[in-house]
């Protein structure tokens, strides 16, 4: 597993705002939303090679968490890769599967591929709690089928 550069944890919290001001209506209009959470970028990694679709190199895998929902983001590793159109949807091969994404251009060089898992965290009781659940599918998400 690589760890994202300075530079990419920069990037990765700059797109936390960005989609935390894209959806700040949205988030505290839903019913559902945990007011104990925050919109948070969470253990993103490169991601191995895995098949014809893989993910590779190009984008640093980890987790969306905000007040309503549990993602599995793809970003760009690097900030001169091009954006696809909003709402291109591709199905993206990480060891444990193939899963749905949908692109989200957030600003005119910040975009990201999301995959949303989960679109109720009210039972959470904590921004802790959350973390740990975004440990727990990255960990699920990159353990390939099969393994324990």
């Amino acid at each position: 597993m690589l760890a994202p550069t300075p530079e990419q944890y920069r990037r990765l919290n700059e797109m936390a705002e960005a989609w935390r001001r894209r959806q700040g209506a949205a988030l505290e209009a839903t019913p559902t939303a945990n007011p104990l959470l925050d919109v948070d970028a969470l253990c993103f990694q490169a991601s191995p090679d895995h098949g014809e679709a893989s993910v590779g190199r190009d984008y640093l895998v980890g987790a969306l968490v905000s007040p309503v929902s549990l993602s599995l983001v793809l970003f760009p590793a690097f900030s001169s890769a091009r954006a696809p159109a909003e709402g291109e949807r591709r199905a993206f091969d990480l060891p444990s599967g193939r899963y749905p994404f949908v692109a989200e251009v957030l600003e005119a060089d910040l975009w990201l591929w999301r995959c949303e898992l989960l679109d109720d965290l009210s039972d959470l009781e904590s921004r802790e709690e959350g973390s740990r659940l975004a440990q727990r599918l990255m960990e699920k998400v990159m353990t390939p089928t099969g393994e324990a």
